[in-house]
Parts: structure tokens; C-alpha cells; sequence
């Protein structure tokens, strides 16, 4: 039987209705072939099972092409939510490395500023102390030298 199959069968039997010829005086009856409609009606109801069959599988087999549809849609969009956290997740990790490294850089600045000042502290310290020594010691080869000539002149 072909694509059509039922339908084909139900123009063919209205074909052999309408090439039948009317009953005399009664324009509403028809002399049909009973034989020729029968097998019609009879091949109608044997095609009907398959017809009914064939849009039975059509159905299931669109419905499963639908449930395979949304299976894959549903697939796809928790994998953009999973790349999607994953990308917001890797953002939020540069976010707070960059503020710790923002962080660590001013501790260091603060940290050389504070280790600078100390060593300039220290630096000016031992200057001083180095000044005194200096001074002190300056003025020992002062009183050294002054008592050196003192003699020198009490000897001559």
C-alpha cells in the first residue's frame, strides 16, 4: 500500500459510487457493485492497523526526537552554568589576589619606609657617636700637641 493508502481507498470508492448509475426513478440510489465495494471497505480495514501502527511509531519516534531534544537543551544549559560559575569563580579568585597583592605591595612600601627611617636613624647615630670620638680625640692630640711645644719652649 502506498503513503496514501486509506485515502487512495476512499477515492476509489467514491469514484465507483459516483460511476454507478442511479436507480430508476430515485436519483438519491445508486446500483453499486457490492462485490468491488466490499473489497474496498475490506482493504480499508486491513490498511487501517498499519496506517494506525505506522502514526503509532511516527508519534513515538517524534516524541522520543523531543525527549532527546530537551535532554541535550537541558545538558547544554547546566554546562553554561557550570562554565559560567567556573568563569565567576575565576574572577572572584583574580578580585581577591589582586586586593592581597595590593595588600602585600603596601605593607612593603610601609615596611621600607619604616626600615629606611630606622637605618637613617641608625646611620645618624653612629655619626654622632663617631663625631664625639672624633672631638674627643682631637682635642687629646690638641693638649698633646700644646704640651709638646710647652715643653719644647721650657727646654730651650
Amino acid at each position: 500500500m502506498d503513503e496514501t493508502g486509506v485515502l487512495n481507498l476512499i477515492e476509489e470508492l467514491a469514484i465507483l459510487l459516483e460511476d454507478s448509475k442511479p436507480v430508476f426513478g430515485k436519483s438519491n440510489m445508486r446500483q453499486v457493485d457490492a462485490a468491488a465495494a466490499f473489497e474496498i471497505m475490506d482493504e480499508i480495514r486491513d490498511t487501517f492497523p498499519s496506517e494506525f501502527a505506522q502514526s503509532r511509531q511516527i508519534v513515538r519516534e517524534r516524541q522520543s526526537l523531543l525527549d532527546d531534544a530537551e535532554a541535550e537543551a537541558n545538558r547544554l544549559i547546566e554546562d553554561a552554568r557550570s562554565q559560567a560559575m567556573t568563569i565567576a569563580s575565576e574572577q572572584e579568585i583574580v578580585r581577591i589576589s589582586q586586593q592581597q597583592a595590593d595588600a602585600i605591595m603596601a605593607d612593603a612600601r610601609e615596611l621600607e619606609r619604616q626600615t629606611r627611617a630606622g637605618a637613617e636613624d641608625y646611620a645618624d647615630e653612629v655619626f654622632s657617636h663617631v663625631e664625639q670620638s672624633l672631638d674627643t680625640l682631637l682635642n687629646n692630640v690638641r693638649r698633646c700637641r700644646d704640651r709638646l711645644n710647652a715643653n719644647s719652649l721650657n727646654a730651650r
